[in-house]
């Protein structure tokens, strides 16, 4: 199995006036630069089980360099 790097978070929650909550997650920034995720970048969640959702990427931006294309 690959090396795997955890990034605990918490959801937290914005309680607008005369609305329901939202949850938000955020995305920690030394992850979204492995990743190459751009702010504005369009996702969706999959739902595999309760305990477990896959965060889908609509668009990717292709690798900037070569030596990231080879780790993927």
């Amino acid at each position: 199995m690959e090396n795997q790097t955890k990034y605990p978070l918490k959801v937290q929650a914005i309680r607008p006036k005369g609305q329901k909550p939202k949850l938000y997650v955020y995305f920690p920034i030394p992850l979204a630069a492995a990743i190459g995720l751009e702010p504005g970048e369009e996702v969706e969640w999959e739902l595999l089980d309760r305990g477990e959702l896959h965060l889908v990427r609509k668009n990717p931006s292709s690798p900037r360099t070569q030596q990231r294309a080879q780790e993927n």
